[in-house]
């Protein structure tokens, strides 16, 4: 049985867990853009002493600053362009998306279900659907936010560097430098693979779009680019509006069924095969810890959470191993390495 000092110690941990998951949830406007731009910092870092070989270290550090503000205003015109698109496209064809809920209804009265009211669910979604354009304003406000912290945290990349070097002695200088250096390239690793994977399913969900005739390839596309940054979870939501959308344009079970299975075959290949082959094991990740990793940053940070959930979890698991009295903790959720 434990003594009565490793019970206060348990207890203690447990208590600073809860307060600082509630500081965590409590700070979300200051700590998720830090938490978010420490990632982009460790992943874009390679880029500056690359470009430092080609220009000087002052031009090189603002053609970086450059890069990633061309690619943060690409990814703001790309999720603002989809959402407003598909908000337009469904108050285009208002009264098709109630016939198309009215059919579903008599068919699941067919079926003993009852309560769908089509008048109701279309205000219903039109009304989420503007309210996301609306909070489009608020993403573009944090994305700048974030942008501002790496603007300023990547000249100090170096000095934190010498910093750790005069602070520590050798021993735990080196290992604390390999704790970060690892931490970066498994950070690097996942966005440039989960980056490349979303792109093959944007391309293909917009081939598959055209292919059946489906209107908004574009938007099919880009949606699909974005969700598949959220893992397993943004592969299913992905399916979900355009097969609403194949319904209300072709008045057709038949139709929407193909356009479902496109969609569905396409997001299973490529989450199942592609993406595993690319990746590799590195993460060492299973299924089941993926998931509760959503769900726990979902929580603490809505989607922002999701988005930046595996890069944090992946980090604090190798936070984890570094420390003999936490190491059980990495070593329980992580796959064995092959």
């Amino acid at each position: 049985m434990p003594d009565s000092n490793t019970i206060r110690n348990r207890l203690l941990t447990v208590g600073a867990v809860v307060l600082l998951v509630a500081a965590l949830r409590g700070s979300y406007p200051v700590t998720m853009p830090l938490a978010a731009a420490l990632i982009v910092i460790a992943a874009v870092w390679p880029l500056k002493p690359w470009l430092d070989k080609v220009l000087p270290s002052g031009f090189s550090y603002a053609a970086t600053v450059l890069i990633l503000l061309l690619i943060a205003t690409i990814f703001i015109a790309a999720v603002y362009y989809a959402i407003a698109e598909i908000v337009r496209a469904f108050a285009q064809r208002a009264d098709m998306f109630e016939s198309a809920i009215e059919s579903v209804s008599g068919w699941a009265s067919d079926w003993g279900f009852s309560g769908l009211d089509a008048e109701k669910t279309t205000s219903r979604l039109l009304a989420m659907s503007q309210m996301l354009v609306s909070r489009t304003y608020t993403v573009v406000g944090y994305l700048g936010f974030i942008a501002v912290l790496v603007i300023l945290g990547l000249p100090e990349v170096p000095a934190m560097r010498q910093r750790f070097q005069l602070a520590l002695g050798t021993s735990d200088r080196r290992a604390l430098v390999k704790t970060i250096d690892e931490i970066a390239e498994k950070i690097r690793q996942y966005i440039s693979v989960t980056a490349l994977t979303s792109l093959i399913t944007g391309v293909a969900s917009g081939a598959w779009a055209l292919i059946v005739g489906l209107e908004l390839a574009l938007v099919w596309g880009i949606l699909n680019f974005l969700l598949n940054f959220i893992p397993m979870v943004g592969n299913i939501v992905g399916i979900i509006p355009p097969t609403i959308y194949a319904a209300v344009q072709f008045q057709s079970i038949t139709m929407t069924t193909i356009v479902f299975l496109g969609f569905a075959a396409l997001q299973l290949a490529i989450s199942n095969f592609v993406y595993p082959t690319l990746q590799g094991r590195s993460l060492s990740l299973p299924p089941v810890v993926i998931l509760l990793s959503l769900s726990f940053w979902s929580w603490i940070w809505g989607i922002a959470g999701a988005l930046i959930a595996i890069p944090l979890t992946v980090a604090l698991l190798i936070v984890f191993d570094y420390f003999e009295t936490t190491r059980w903790i990495a070593r329980l959720v992580s796959r064995p390495s092959s």
